[in-house]
């Protein structure tokens, strides 16, 4: 891939948000309450019934500027997310560590994300959102540097950690600022909106870094993150700017721990199920340590008089039940994000830009179709959008587990579309209709909650379809090796033939044609027990696809109502009651 193209690539971007900023500026029905002369929305009034707190200076603040700086902080975090994939293949051979090793790069970076989701309620209420913004912003570019000098694996997995203290509050606070400014029959349209930098990073993610890795050195992809994070910044030092009141609640210390140690173990014995087995004491202690304090961490917060994340929020059985069909679909989908470069480079040879430009198309269709699928979530609920969906993703799912040594590339390419096409009505719909349910002063606590439990899904769904692959990779080439042995007539024969043919065409003796006649067929040998142990990850990760699929048929309805906004004085006032409610 030429250089040019990758130019191309970045003006692509810089359009898409360029667009956005005048779609934002000049679609007024999807500001909630707007200054017609000065085009600035009061977010304070909105929020006037639900978090009531100490006074703070009300200030108006630009709509569309504010959401370009979120959006590209969004967008920035989620393209570094994205990097890890295509170029872990790299990563493995020059850190010369193994698959379970090497994926806590992105497990590890999702858990910090799931350990530090849960205290975002508190800081949302305790720090202004800019502050909030410049420090993960501050945070992510640091470890981006970290990652980009790093020379050994320690030291890369330092920086994804510190990257990751960045995203884990960028996140939940993109979208608490979303549920809070626009109210809900709007809200749809809105997710849609932020979807589209939330898919537009995987989009572009994957095919620039298969060309920096292969052309140049993955250092340098860190180094263009540490870039846009500057960038980031200083945009949101001149135009994030939003008034609220705060509710300064105490910090849940023991919440903190609890859950940290919870989690942490947790995936810890998830992913050493794939080194260690899953009967070692290491791993079984390690999920009984997880059992205890995710049971203790419950049980304080609900009975904390702050506590760290409102558990309550469970009683909205809407609430629980999408939250529940989340999970499920997020444990399947961040495995095969894994699994497929995986497969690409290291089995088939494919370079990295190719298996990069595999994964584009169907990112680029996410990306067209958010704000659509939003408008279609606003108009018919949920459980359409999820039944059509999910038919889509399981059986493209269920394809996956068909690779061969000789799977043509288009077919990968034309399912993987196609799954990213069935996800596109899953992802943001399923989010935004959990949330619709709670009212407003329990929205921080909900995008919290929903947002820790998905990054711990995707890293417990990383990490158990990684260790099904090797476990399972392990136990294809051990039969393997049952069968190629010395009483096999049909090998012996083919070690015969292969060795003969070898000897003479590169001038060896007929021992040293057997011998190297044996070395490729244990080298094929092992390429198909690990097709075989990836077809069998994607069994599973099928089997979860099918479940949501059930589940998705008994949702209630989710649409929202429209809520009037009377030409009056008391217009604020009215519209904040109805939210809350």
């Amino acid at each position: 891939m030429s250089s040019g193209m990758i130019t191309v690539y970045g003006g692509f971007c810089l359009i898409v948000f360029f667009i956005i900023n005048r779609i934002v500026l000049r679609n007024k029905e999807n500001e909630p309450i707007i200054d017609k002369r000065k085009e600035t929305v009061q977010s304070e009034e909105v929020q006037k019934k639900s978090m009531p707190s100490e006074s703070n200076e009300q200030q108006s603040f630009s709509m569309g500027k504010v959401l370009t700086v979120l959006l590209l902080g969004m967008f920035v975090s989620i393209l570094n997310q994205t990097l890890i994939n295509v170029a872990l293949p790299k990563l493995m051979a020059d850190f010369n560590v193994t698959t379970s090793t090497a994926q806590w790069l992105s497990t590890g970076f999702m858990l910090v994300n799931g350990i530090l989701i849960p205290i975002s309620a508190y800081l949302v209420e305790t720090f202004t959102y800019r502050k909030l913004f410049i420090f993960s912003m501050i945070a992510f570019t640091i470890g981006s540097i970290i990652c980009a000098i790093s020379g050994n694996f320690p030291l890369m997995m330092v920086g994804r950690i510190v990257q990751a203290v960045g995203a884990g509050i960028l996140m939940p606070l993109g979208m608490n600022i979303f549920m809070t400014i626009f109210p809900p029959e709007k809200r749809g349209a809105a997710m849609g909106l932020m979807g589209i930098a939330m898919i537009l990073a995987p989009a572009i993610g994957p095919t620039i870094t298969g060309y920096v890795v292969q052309d140049y050195s993955w250092h340098f992809l860190f180094y263009g993150m540490a870039g846009f994070g500057v960038i980031s910044i200083i945009l949101a030092n001149a135009w994030f700017h939003i008034s609220r009141k705060r509710s300064f609640p105490t910090l849940d210390v023991w919440g903190i721990v609890s859950s940290s140690v919870g989690f942490g173990t947790l995936l810890y014995g998830f992913s050493e199920a794939g080194n260690e087995g899953w009967s070692s004491t290491e791993v079984v202690l390690s999920l009984v340590v997880a059992g205890i304090s995710l049971s203790l961490f419950v049980w304080r917060e609900l009975t904390a008089k702050t506590p760290l994340i409102n558990l309550r929020v469970f009683k909205s059985f809407s609430f629980s039940y999408t939250l529940l069909i989340n999970l499920i679909v997020t444990t399947a989908l961040y495995g095969g994000m894994i699994l497929l470069p995986l497969y690409l480079q290291n089995i088939r040879g494919f370079t990295p830009i190719k298996a990069g430009l595999l994964l584009l198309p169907g990112s680029l269709i996410m990306g067209a179709l958010g704000p659509l699928t939003g408008k279609l979530f606003d108009k018919y609920g949920i459980r359409p959008l999820a039944i059509f969906g999910l038919l889509i993703m399981t059986y493209t799912t269920y394809e996956f587990t068909k690779l061969s040594i000789d799977t043509p590339y288009l077919k990968i390419m034309f399912f993987y579309t196609l799954r990213s096409f069935g996800m596109s009505f899953i992802m943001m719909p399923i989010m935004t209709a959990g949330l619709n349910k709670l009212p407003l002063k329990m929205i921080s606590h909900g995008t919290a909650t929903q947002n820790t439990l998905r990054q711990v899904a995707g890293s417990v769904g990383t990490a158990i379809l990684v260790t099904i692959m090797t476990t399972q990779t392990t136990n294809h080439m051990a039969d393997f090796s049952n069968e190629v042995n010395s009483t096999n007539p049909f090998i012996m024969d083919w070690v015969h033939q292969t060795g003969a043919q070898l000897a003479g065409a590169a001038g060896l003796t007929p021992t040293q044609g057997g011998a190297l006649a044996v070395t490729t067929l244990y080298s094929q040998a092992s390429k198909l027990a690990s097709i075989n142990g990836i077809n069998d990850a994607f069994i599973f990760a099928t089997a979860l696809s099918g479940i949501a699929l059930v589940l998705s048929f008994f949702m209630g309805s989710t649409k929202s109502r429209k809520i009037t906004q009377p030409q009056s004085k008391n217009q604020n006032k009215q519209s904040s009651e109805t939210i809350a409610s």
